[in-house]
């Protein structure tokens, strides 16, 4: 049991250490760059089309349409869970402020690997038998590539 103990943790140790943490910025850093810098120049024209939205106001009756607010906040609710609170707050009192810091450096780098996920997922969706968009990881995976 110890040998089965000290393996797991060797793995773990060489899987989540510095090579992940080198993989994970260096393909955001890779799609920040390739993307142009485009989630952080346009994140103006996202604020505004989250409060204004794409619809006209004398259409807001469209039927099956979510407001771009609601649409964020079932995104986030999916995305931030209780341990993304609780991560945050043991990461400031354990590091300091500087773990703040570092939290924003790498979220500016995670914007890109966000975007291009939402974009795959809108680019490789389904529509299902009842008209209804449906897609995710399993459908960009699946569709992109065959």
């Amino acid at each position: 049991m110890e040998f089965l103990t000290g393996l797991i943790s060797s793995l773990n140790s060489l899987v989540w250490g510095v090579p992940m943490l080198v993989m994970i910025l260096g393909v955001g850093l890779f799609l920040m760059v390739g993307l142009r810098f485009m989630p952080i120049i346009k994140l103006g024209t996202g604020f505004r089309l989250l409060w204004t939205g794409r619809i006209p106001d004398e259409d807001k009756s469209a039927k099956g349409e979510i407001s771009p607010f609601n649409a964020l906040m079932t995104s986030l609710s999916a995305t931030i869970g209780t341990g993304n609170i609780a991560g945050v707050a043991t990461a400031i009192f354990l590091g300091g402020p500087g773990a703040l810091f570092w939290m924003w450096c790498t979220a500016l780098v995670g914007m890109a690997t966000k975007f291009a996920e939402a974009v795959l997922a809108v680019r490789y969706r389904e529509v299902d038998a009842n008209g209804n968009h449906i897609g995710g990881p399993m459908y960009y995976i699946k569709n992109g590539l065959s």
